[in-house]
């Protein structure tokens, strides 16, 4: 670790890169889901669909092939024509962060370059973590200062514990923001702790935080974040708190049901409640089961979103 942290900072190759403090990740940005077809093709007719209907909603942006998108069973050919068809048909004053993690340095290089070739503003990268037992501080600052060296658009660190079993460790973070193309983190945790601890641990860098899920957005725009993944955050920053607070409170049971419960099938059947098309997952994922659907749908009535 003491060695990795020698080595950045000399950040001799950080310094030739362009800086990406210019790029402001404040704002929300819903992390879209990839509808298939039946045959479980991509159906991007209807990723189409939905994206008209999210260009009717004030979002910063939108995060492409993050855990929502099904990436690790996409190929890289996919994952890239994924992002390259919302490019296309998303405005371009919407921001898009595109997921590049790969297990590999190298192919994650390579995947996020071609990212910033499909129109990506920046990348998002999550923890490398099949070998999980070795992914240490020193270990991961390697992996995410070879990406952000390398990278035509500035990084962001992705730490996603209930997927990878792995988190980001707080050190590595710290170090990490200082490197100019590393943007900020999204952190999908949900420890407030941490995330406050993180933000004031890199309040000298323009690192920008962002909370990985709904259920935990409120707590972490008290302590410093600067974005999220609902409409909640536009009363937060305009100081409505008893309104956000009401709204977080009917958020954490649906949105548990469908992060840390029911996972990508049950946000794609939610998403077909409210108008937009889910679609099949990929195989093995698979459909919802009546019983699934029936507490998935109490879950969000009882809330009173349907």
């Amino acid at each position: 670790f003491l060695g990795a942290v020698s080595a950045l900072s000399r950040g001799t190759a950080w310094r030739s890169q362009s800086t990406s403090t210019s790029l402001d990740l404040s704002g929300i940005y819903p992390p879209i889901a990839t509808p298939f077809m039946a045959s479980e093709d991509v159906d991007y007719r209807r990723l189409e669909e939905n994206l008209l209907k999210y260009a009717q909603v004030p979002f910063k942006g939108l995060v492409v092939q993050g855990s929502n998108g099904e990436y690790p069973f996409l190929s890289a050919e996919e994952r890239v024509e994924v992002v390259r068809a919302v490019r296309q048909s998303l405005p371009q004053n919407k921001l898009l962060m595109a997921g590049s993690g790969c297990e590999s340095t190298r192919a994650t290089v390579q995947l996020t370059e071609k990212m910033a070739s499909a129109g990506a503003d920046c990348v998002l990268v999550v923890t490398p973590c099949f070998y999980k037992g070795k992914m240490d501080s020193r270990v991961l600052i390697h992996h995410f200062t070879q990406v952000a060296d390398q990278s035509p658009v500035p990084v962001v660190l992705y730490s996603v514990p209930a997927n990878t079993g792995l988190e980001l460790p707080l050190e590595a973070v710290v170090t990490l923001a200082q490197h100019p193309n590393i943007l900020g983190l999204k952190d999908s945790g949900g420890d407030i702790t941490r995330i406050a601890l993180i933000v004031h641990r890199t309040s000298t860098q323009r690192f920008q935080v962002l909370a990985g899920s709904a259920s935990f957005l409120m707590a972490a725009y008290c302590v410093g974040a600067v974005g999220g993944v609902c409409a909640l955050a536009n009363l937060c920053v305009s100081g409505r708190w008893d309104e956000a607070k009401a709204l977080q409170q009917r958020l954490i049971e649906p949105n548990t049901a469908v992060t840390r419960g029911l996972g990508v099938p049950g946000l794609k059947a939610a998403m077909e409640w409210f108008g937009f098309h889910g679609g099949s997952c990929r195989s093995p994922l698979q459909p919802l089961t009546e019983a699934q659907t029936q507490q998935l749908r109490k879950d969000f009535s009882n809330n009173g979103w349907i």
